[in-house]
């Protein structure tokens, strides 16, 4: 949070896989509150287009596991969550497969995370082994660094 008090900046949160986790993450950190603006689970695939704007067609055609779509999930959560007066310079954002199964037929494990700037936008692409858990736990890890590396 330090760097964030320098910068004066909020982060917004746009999650599906890791289901808030994030979030909690982030506010489990003394001094949160002045720097966490929310987050948004968007779990199911038509929440990223209403809510983070993330292009349906994209959706529709390629699925919502793309580094497209967590690239506008990240860049769309900076403007969901701004209020009058209150930017959010940056947006973090998550979107996978955790398993046991996978409902498009790309691997289990497959993530992609996204963090917005005003700097820009940075993506990465993971192929995560383990159960449920330790794929959620380990992309949490994963985009708190990528966050941290971008600031």
């Amino acid at each position: 949070m330090a760097r964030l008090d320098d910068l004066g900046w909020r982060i917004g949160v746009a999650e599906s896989l890791t289901g808030g986790a994030v979030t909690a993450q982030l506010v489990a950190v003394p001094g949160a509150s002045a720097h966490v603006q929310g987050g948004i689970v968007a779990y199911a695939t038509e929440l990223k287009a209403t809510l983070l704007g993330v292009d349906a067609e994209v959706l529709a055609l390629h699925g919502a596991v793309q580094p497209k779509v967590a690239r506008q999930m990240a860049e769309g959560v900076r403007g969901a969550l701004a209020l009058p007066g209150v930017e959010v310079q940056v947006g973090i954002a998550t979107t996978g497969i955790a398993g046991p199964t996978s409902p498009d037929g790309q691997p289990v494990g497959t993530v992609h995370i996204a963090v917005s700037t005003p700097l820009g936008t940075r993506v990465e692409s993971l192929q995560l082994d383990g159960d449920r858990d330790g794929i959620r736990a380990e992309t949490v890890r994963r985009v708190i660094r990528l966050a941290l590396d971008a600031l």
